[in-house]
């Protein structure tokens, strides 16, 4: 009965809203300038390119490359819009390499735009340099009567979100938003490529705004498409999944037969909202019998003091595992014989108890197999406790700065421990629904499983410690010297530049088996860092080689991850790569590297003289040095 009118409703607003439609995609641009031959060298590296391009689509929203050598090399690269998902930006991607050599047969220059991602190549370096001839304006059938008006609201909206996009490092060139118009509300997005500088991302946008007289004039819903920017505006939430207008009171843009439409509609609306109403009532009560205080959610996840004071021995010394910037942290068995970490949080937490939880049941939200997992929490007056999944090899740090121990570390197991804390941060970077910012990221904070697998730990701590993680700068330090990019440890400004330092000065450690925290060669070189970056550019950077790592480290591989590290630690974060960038280096090895600038000349307060100078934590409050789980 329910499925049979909600049938009936969707058949009548369709009907209703036909004509709110777009050309279908895709939309190309094929140069004429120039046409390569069949079985060319530039066809088979076109071929490869968009192999490349597909293939990593399954990992990042943007990406660009290229293939081949001079004078049949071939640049390229793809966008999806950020909104969706990894699977939808691979399959998208996977219809366009399919597409472009159908829609632009021979053409040594093309793009194409699909409704959610747009791919581009060409036989002349275009990556990084701004084109905005050709621009595509798509516009929505249906007209405003007030154009004047609303056209001045959308122009503000799509200002306001480029200088977001395109100025505030932690946006990544994205940036969405919604203003009230009248009795309806506008949605906008404004996307760049990430090759661009923010100032031609800027520039990008601005041209494609003054495209929409042009194309979209009193068209209540928009789109322009650029080589190397994106924008669009609607009346309804098309970023957050929503197909198509959800108010049928059209006002002036309604004839009196498509008002005796809406009369129709919304009885039937009221009819079916009920029954929904109802029924989702019903599950309400049959669920409310099953818990009775209607937080089933908290009561799930929230393990009582008594039953933690009993797993941990009451706490005792001899489950301590170690003590963390944020707490000591204790071994511990629950009734079920569950081994579990159990971090006794520090009082000086920003946050009452309600949001601590509120904080803590989204970060639980973040499942990742390269994150350790939150199993649960307490909240009992002043205790504020979190429970973790336990790792039986301990943190990574442990490891790999003892001689003995790191020598089970061999070149494989050391790339596998890198590109797993890679995608760990991606993840928390762009694929998670928080968007989480670590801040913290230290060998010290990566645990190692049974298989020596990477799983960070600690993410998210900085929006329980010191609030909203939307924040660009802070008063409160929470990273540790050795680690902390230079902006932050000088000035409190952090983006995910600051974790793509940390990432680097980790890849330096792991494939060094040198601690950066305390590493003195000399005054030109008073860090890992600063001594790695000069025997590159020496060309002598094998001889930072482990020597452990003699009989199963390729030399060529050695230098090319060492490269990749240099280029995270450069002192501009600017310069920095972004995680999917990173990710993709690391795992393309045909991709072209830059040439990493000079990083800081330290970022550490250190003693030159104490050999035994350890990493400290700058949460004021304990000195990090978790031991082995």
């Amino acid at each position: 009965m329910h499925s049979k009118l909600i049938q009936l409703l969707l058949l009548c607003t369709f009907s209703l809203f036909s004509d709110v439609v777009f050309g279908d995609p895709p939309y190309t641009i094929c140069s004429s300038s120039g046409s390569y031959v069949n079985g060319s060298s530039f066809e088979n590296n076109l071929n490869n390119l968009l192999s490349s391009l597909s293939s990593n689509a399954s990992d990042s929203k943007f990406y660009n490359t290229s293939y081949g050598i001079a004078p049949d090399t071939v640049y390229g690269l793809y966008m999806c819009l950020d909104y969706i998902s990894n699977d939808s930006c691979q399959k998208c991607i996977a219809t366009v390499t399919e597409e472009i050599v159908k829609l632009c047969p021979q053409a040594e220059e093309a793009i194409v735009w699909e409704e959610l991602c747009q791919l581009r190549y060409s036989n002349n370096n275009f990556l990084g340099s701004l084109n905005v001839t050709g621009n595509i304006g798509l516009d929505n059938v249906q007209n405003l009567t007030d154009s004047e008006k609303f056209e001045s609201a959308v122009n503000e909206t799509l200002r306001n979100l480029t200088k977001v996009a395109s100025f505030k490092v932690s946006a990544n060139m994205y940036a969405t938003g919604d203003v009230p118009f009248e009795d309806e509300t506008i949605f906008a997005l404004v996307q760049c490529t990430r090759d661009l500088t923010a100032n031609d991302c800027n520039r990008c946008l601005q041209s494609a705004i003054g495209d929409i007289p042009s194309c979209c004039y009193a068209s209540i819903g928009g789109r322009v498409l650029s080589r190397s920017c994106y924008l669009r505006y609607e009346f309804y939430a098309f970023y957050n999944g929503a197909t198509g207008p959800t108010d049928s009171s059209n006002g002036n843009r309604e004839s009196k037969n498509r008002s005796s439409k809406i009369w129709m509609i919304a009885g039937i609306t009221v009819v079916v909202g009920l029954a929904i109403v109802f029924f989702i009532f019903g599950l309400y009560l049959v669920r409310n019998k099953r818990h009775p205080n209607g937080k089933n959610e908290i009561e799930n996840h929230n393990i009582n003091l008594g039953s933690l004071r009993v797993a941990t021995n009451n706490f005792s010394d001899m489950n301590k595992l170690g003590q963390g910037g944020f707490g000591p942290v204790y071994k511990g068995k629950l009734s079920d014989g569950q081994e579990v970490a159990i971090k006794r949080l520090s009082t000086w937490s920003e946050q009452g108890s309600e949001e601590f939880i509120n904080e803590v049941l989204l970060i639980m939200k973040l499942q990742h197999k390269n994150l350790v997992k939150l199993l649960g929490f307490c909240v009992d007056g002043e205790e504020k406790i979190l429970v973790y999944e336990f790792l039986p090899n301990g943190s990574l740090d442990v490891v790999l700065f003892n001689q003995k121990q790191r020598a089970q570390l061999d070149w494989s197991k050391r790339l596998n421990i890198i590109n797993g804390i890679a995608r760990g941060i991606l993840y928390l970077h762009e694929d998670s629904r928080l968007k989480v910012i670590h801040r913290d990221l230290k060998a010290s904070n990566v645990l190692l499983d049974y298989d020596m697998n990477a799983k960070i730990s600690d993410f998210g701590m900085a929006r329980i410690f010191s609030g909203n993680e939307g924040e660009a700068n802070t008063a409160t330090i929470v990273g540790t010297y050795g680690y902390m990019a230079p902006e932050y440890a000088m000035e409190g400004l952090y983006s995910i530049k600051s974790d793509v330092f940390g990432f680097g000065v980790l890849l330096l450690e792991i494939i060094t088996g040198k601690r950066n925290a305390g590493f003195y060669h000399s005054k030109n070189s008073p860090s890992l860092l600063s001594y790695a970056w000069s025997l590159w550019n020496e060309g002598k950077g094998i001889e930072l080689s482990d020597p452990l790592l003699c009989d199963s480290c390729p030399g060529d591989e050695f230098l090319r991850y060492m490269q990749i590290g240099l280029l995270c630690v450069q002192e501009d974060a600017y310069d920095r790569p972004t995680m999917s960038s990173v990710v993709m280096m690391l795992k393309n090895e045909s991709a072209t590297l830059g040439h990493p600038e000079k990083p800081p000349f330290s970022v550490g307060r250190f003693n030159a003289n104490d050999p035994d100078s350890q990493e400290c934590s700058l949460n004021f409050l304990t000195m990090s040095d978790i031991l082995p789980q």
